[in-house]
């Protein structure tokens, strides 16, 4: 029997086609795709401008330089988050805060962002975690406190606010991963930097572009960081499917969800009330993780644990004043998180072996 990845990039006629056209055209580069992708997708989210990029991680160092953040400002990042997120707060000279989550949504902590800021706190970077928005509150402590909001919308593509907000929308600059994994992919590697601020967007398309003008001349810091014709036709394609692909994976999510709810020593994933969850992955927390994967990998369903080591406790950070520091509600969880298969490209025969092999656990 086949096993049930993780995830499974989708590739269709259209999708090739789109690809072809434009090799065919000759211009690889710097061309009417990328930015079409991004008008698009902007408009998509609701936001002024969107600027392709290489990656996420791309993204998130482009929106720190977009505001002008450096050496001796501290940007808030949660520790129970994939590493870019802290990491380019370090590639920009600044110095990244760890807080903690929250108990039942799993992203950034309200009352742990308070006790963490400090005169010299110029951003908070938000993840929307799994696809799960961020507190809509943020907006507002954020602008009482003259601080940045920068989304890590990584994970998060088409997930909606109580307010009715798309991701890409809600902070001052977001940042979108086209990994194949995602939500939305481009065949490869991608990223997209949006924003909602209109002084940005001029300067969040010459970033990735060397840092020039529209006379061609550099007016600040840049490299080449811009996304290929190529791909942004591939992301153009996929983006009119995306909101189809997502109801696909929020009706699985629901059949995961009353079907996992009496399961022993398993705990379903909570959604914030009046919010649209992306659901990039379904993780339940299990009270013995390695045995619930054994498990799972002998019914030929492929599994994974986010995050096993919080960003404050890896190597990179051994010298980071935080590194030993508790932080109670990522500590219980980190390793008890495990994601199961959650992709729109899942048949129904796949979503019942999966829910099979999770139910017919047994907790030791």
């Amino acid at each position: 029997m086949q096993r049930i990845p993780m995830a499974r990039p989708t590739w269709d006629d259209d999708m090739r086609q789109a690809a072809l056209a434009t090799l065919d055209s000759g211009q690889w580069v710097k061309g009417p795709e990328g930015r079409a992708f991004g008008e698009a997708f902007a408009t998509y989210c609701g936001a002024m401008g969107g600027t392709p990029c290489q990656s996420g991680s791309v993204a998130l160092w482009g929106a720190l330089n977009l505001l002008d953040i450096g050496p001796g400002d501290e940007v808030l990042v949660p520790s129970l988050t994939y590493i870019a997120t802290a990491t380019c707060v370090d590639l920009v000279g600044a110095t990244p805060v760890f807080v903690d989550v929250e108990a039942d949504h799993w992203c950034v902590d309200m009352d742990a962002l308070e006790a963490a800021r400090t005169p010299n706190t110029k951003a908070v970077i938000a993840v929307h975690l799994f696809g799960q928005m961020s507190d809509d509150r943020l907006v507002a402590w954020c602008e009482a406190n003259g601080i940045a909001y920068i989304e890590d919308a990584a994970q998060a593509h088409g997930a909606v606010a109580a307010d009715g907000t798309k991701a890409g929308a809600v902070g001052d600059v977001a940042c979108f991963s086209f990994f194949p994994s995602k939500n939305l992919a481009v065949g490869g590697e991608g990223g997209m930097m949006m924003t909602r601020r209109e002084d940005l967007v001029a300067r969040m398309d010459a970033l990735v572009n060397h840092g020039r003008d529209a006379r061609l001349e550099a007016q600040k810091l840049g490299s080449n960081f811009r996304m290929s014709e190529v791909m942004a036709s591939i992301g153009r394609v996929q983006l009119s499917r995306l909101d189809s692909w997502l109801e696909r994976r929020r009706t699985i999510a629901a059949r995961y969800t009353a079907a996992f709810a009496s399961t022993p020593g398993l705990t379903t994933p909570s959604v914030r009330p009046g919010t649209l969850h992306a659901w990039h992955q379904y993780c339940v927390l299990v009270d013995e993780p390695e045995g619930f994967r054994q498990h799972l990998d002998e019914q030929g369903v492929d599994s994974r644990v986010y995050y096993a080591t919080p960003c404050h406790r890896q190597g990179v950070y051994s010298e980071h004043p935080q590194h030993h520091q508790p932080f109670p509600v990522t500590d219980d969880i980190a390793h008890r998180l495990v994601a199961v298969p959650v992709f729109h490209a899942m048949t129904d025969e796949e979503v019942g072996r999966v829910i099979q092999a999770v139910t017919s656990y047994v907790c030791a």
